[in-house]
């Protein structure tokens, strides 16, 4: 049997998280600057964990703008992002943690550093804390905690997410004195977060996605609704068990093809031996192809 060709998403997926990279953060000259963009274009959320205040970002963070508003019924806003979200998770699902994250996206390339590579297998109860994080962190806290126009505090964006610190403070830090000279304990404790996620990136692929990203949490739930999805024709599966060595996710699609951890990068259609498994587009059966597929072992139970 010959080689088949690798899904088009598959080929492409590199590519497609630089792309989404760089259109999330395009307005690079502020990086020299030490400006924000403060244009229209910050009224809409991007699909991805991406920091408002990065010099070069383009839209607003939903999980930040959620937090912001939360607490406050006054704020159409916030049934906006909450719309979207739904939105986005319908249409998506976590296919956009494994194409249109940035986040996501340098965690990979944390990982290709040469070093020890740890399986994740045995932690999969530290999936559900993202769960937490999002109840707690995202919505029952903003909630409580509000000033007196109704914004909440958004406390994981401030204690939590590495994203901030990396793509905002840092950069603007770097060339601005009045900002440089205002870092304090909280910065530290931040830059504190952020290393331990850059560490655990490099032994573990995608850690804070797996373990602590409440966006992530946000589209999982909506993996089994989402249009976007993978699946597996089990006539053609021969029970090799190579797509489920080969999922950095600890996923075995045969069982599970929309399993909440899946964010459909497609390294199992990459190792399916006889063209199995394939993206799919649509509800249901999903007979729209979203690239030609590559393969996997049938459902053992």
């Amino acid at each position: 049997m010959g080689k088949r060709p690798l899904p088009l998403l598959v080929r492409l997926r590199g590519a497609i998280q630089a792309a989404a990279a760089l259109l999330t953060n395009i307005h690079l000259p502020n990086f020299l600057s030490g400006r924000l963009y403060q244009g229209n274009g910050k009224r809409v959320c991007v699909p991805g964990l991406n920091c408002y205040s990065c010099p070069g970002a383009a839209g607003a963070c939903p999980i930040g703008a959620f937090q912001a508003v939360v607490g406050s019924s006054g704020f159409r806003f916030c049934y906006y992002i909450t719309g979207l979200l739904i939105l986005l998770g319908v249409l998506l699902g976590r296919f956009i943690c494994g194409f249109l994250c940035p986040f996501g996206w340098l965690q990979e390339l944390l990982h290709h550093i040469p070093s020890p590579k740890l399986s994740s297998k045995r932690l999969k109860p530290l999936r559900y804390l993202k769960y937490a994080v999002l109840l707690v962190m995202v919505v029952l806290l903003p909630t409580v905690l509000v000033n007196e126009l109704g914004m909440g505090d958004p406390i994981f964006c401030k204690y939590l997410c590495p994203q901030g610190i990396l793509e905002g403070a840092i950069p603007l830090a770097l060339v601005n004195t009045g900002i440089r000279s205002a870092l304090g304990a909280l910065f530290t404790w931040k830059a504190a977060v952020l290393a331990a996620v850059i560490l655990l990136s490099v032994l573990f692929w995608r850690p804070f996605c797996k373990w602590l990203c409440p966006l992530g949490a946000i589209y999982a739930l909506m993996n089994k609704v989402s249009l976007v999805g993978m699946k597996v024709e089990q006539e053609k599966c021969v029970s090799c068990g190579k797509c489920e060595k080969a999922c950095k996710m600890d996923v075995d699609v045969t069982k599970n093809p929309d399993h909440a951890e899946c964010i459909r990068c497609g390294m199992c259609a990459k190792v399916c031996p006889t063209g199995a498994i394939r993206f799919r587009c649509g509800f249901g059966d999903g007979k729209g192809v979203c690239g030609a597929g590559n393969p996997s072992r049938k459902n053992l139970e």
